[in-house]
């Protein structure tokens, strides 16, 4: 009994001065509340003391061969009544204490994706930051998000993520966000740092990727990491019978993560080589804006349809620009009578197409050329049993001008980017639960650019999460 009883007076004098801290933390949101905590644990404090200098003087008399004192039983019968009474109101305090300072304690998860790869050619066609890029293994992505209420008024997003890029860690701020809560009208505002809601692809992060890999054409269109970007996003959710979402964004065209616009000095796009155009007017932004709609089709189906544009200045000539447009589908059906989401089919499908003003460039001395760049891709996914999921990707990507340019194409990886190439990715998931998964996959690999000649790849990929995550977007 005197081992529990010192256990209590622990946990009850920590959760005594955690109370004192918070009080400090959070005295403007919560004060007077905190204050009557407080002074509740500092009585439960003294009345430990006197229990267990009780307990003491109880222990402190020698054992009676006889037996103990019919009193003595009393006693101990009555502070081990009392005991578990105050253990009771700790725990109560314990559990207000975390509803008061709930808002103040962001939710934390930790994401990590692994994959072990083999490739048919050590110069393999997956140009992804975070795909599969190398024979053995690889870190693809270790993601630390945080959220959190700032106030009533706005929550806040934020993920930090590494991997390993040719034996050297990478670290990168990749979104951090703040979202309104409480606008009229059915408005909603993003700021900070965040992925261009394009398509349905490219706000995902990795770990949400139904594949090991990101589709071929926003690969070209957007660059190896997405496209994101500090900036602003205003959104209206339609007063109508179904759902219908304007969207409508401004960010910084600047950067490694603005491929098709200003991006940076020296890079190349299709053979130009990128001049240093620095943002001076409102009209070198990048805006963006979307509709997307979704329809119960019957009580299984349902159908969501997206469209977006891109529009913004690039950094081939002073005065050029880049349009590319989008459609996305996606489709799912899921049976009235399913058993915890199993089985169900779905479909989505984007296409891009890019229009991009190139040159003329006076270091190669190449003519100015209009750059088209379009394709696709369309995946189906089977939940065929519970924690069982089957998919099958196909990826298409061509091009066309720009002819005067090709000649400049000097490296392997701009060769990739240019010209026809088709690839089929069949894989197989197996989720233990919501926070682990694992996914084999196959990728046959088609391209201009190596004279058709097929490149495999095959990936056993592990995902692990730890702490809260929130619901993945529908």
């Amino acid at each position: 009994m005197h081992t529990r009883i010192c256990a209590c007076a622990c946990a009850a004098l920590f959760v005594a001065a955690f109370g004192g801290w918070s009080q400090g933390f959070a005295k403007e949101a919560a004060g007077s509340e905190i204050e009557d905590l407080k002074k509740q644990m500092t009585l439960m404090e003294e009345q430990l003391k006197q229990l267990r200098k009780k307990v003491e003087e109880l222990e402190a008399k020698p054992s009676a061969t006889k037996g103990p004192e019919p009193d003595q039983g009393k006693s101990e019968d009555t502070t081990e009544q009392r005991l578990r009474e105050l253990e009771r109101q700790v725990q109560q305090q314990r559990v207000a204490s975390r509803g008061i300072l709930a808002p103040f304690n962001p939710k934390i998860s930790l994401n990590g994706l692994f994959t072990a790869a083999a490739f048919s050619d050590k110069n393999n066609l997956n140009l992804g930051d975070h795909d599969p890029r190398v024979n053995g293994f690889n870190v693809q992505n270790v993601e630390l998000h945080l959220q959190g209420a700032v106030d009533p008024y706005f929550q806040m997003d934020a993920n930090l993520v590494t991997f390993i890029e040719k034996g050297d860690t990478k670290v990168e701020l990749e979104e951090a966000y703040g979202t309104s809560l409480a606008l009229p009208a059915n408005l909603q505002l993003v700021a900070g740092q965040y992925f261009t809601r394009f398509g349905r692809h490219n706000r995902q992060h990795p770990h949400q990727w139904d594949f090991a890999d990101q589709p071929v054409i926003l690969g070209r269109l957007f660059g190896p990491d997405g496209l994101r970007g500090p900036g602003a996003q205003l959104s209206w959710l339609a007063p109508t019978p179904f759902y219908l979402e304007l969207i409508a964004s401004a960010q910084q065209a600047q950067g490694g993560i603005a491929t098709s616009f200003l991006s940076q000095a020296g890079q190349t796009v299709r053979g130009y080589t990128l001049m240093d155009r620095p943002v001076q007017k409102p009209g070198d932004l990048l805006y963006m804006p979307r509709v997307v709609t979704s329809l119960e089709v019957t009580d299984e189906v349902t159908a969501a349809l997206g469209g977006s544009t891109l529009f913004g200045p690039n950094a081939s000539g002073p005065n050029n620009t880049t349009i590319i447009y989008g459609t996305d589908l996606y489709v799912k059906w899921k049976p009235v009578n399913h058993s915890q989401g199993f089985p169900f089919v779905a479909w989505q499908t984007e296409y891009l197409h890019r229009d991009y003003q190139a040159g003329p460039d006076t270091i190669n001395a190449i003519p100015a050329s209009r750059l088209k760049d379009y394709g696709l891709y369309s995946q189906l996914t089977y939940g065929f049993v519970y924690r069982w999921v089957a998919g099958f990707r196909v990826d298409y990507a061509n091009s066309a001008g720009g002819a005067a340019a090709v000649p400049f194409l000097t490296t392997l990886a701009q060769r990739d980017l240019v010209g026809e190439r088709w690839r089929l990715s069949p894989n197989i998931t197996f989720y233990p639960s919501e926070f682990s998964k694992f996914r084999l996959q196959y990728n046959l690999d088609v391209a201009a650019s190596r004279g058709r000649e097929a490149i495999h790849g095959v990936f056993l990929q592990a995902e692990f999460n730890i702490g809260e995550h929130g619901a993945h977007t529908f």
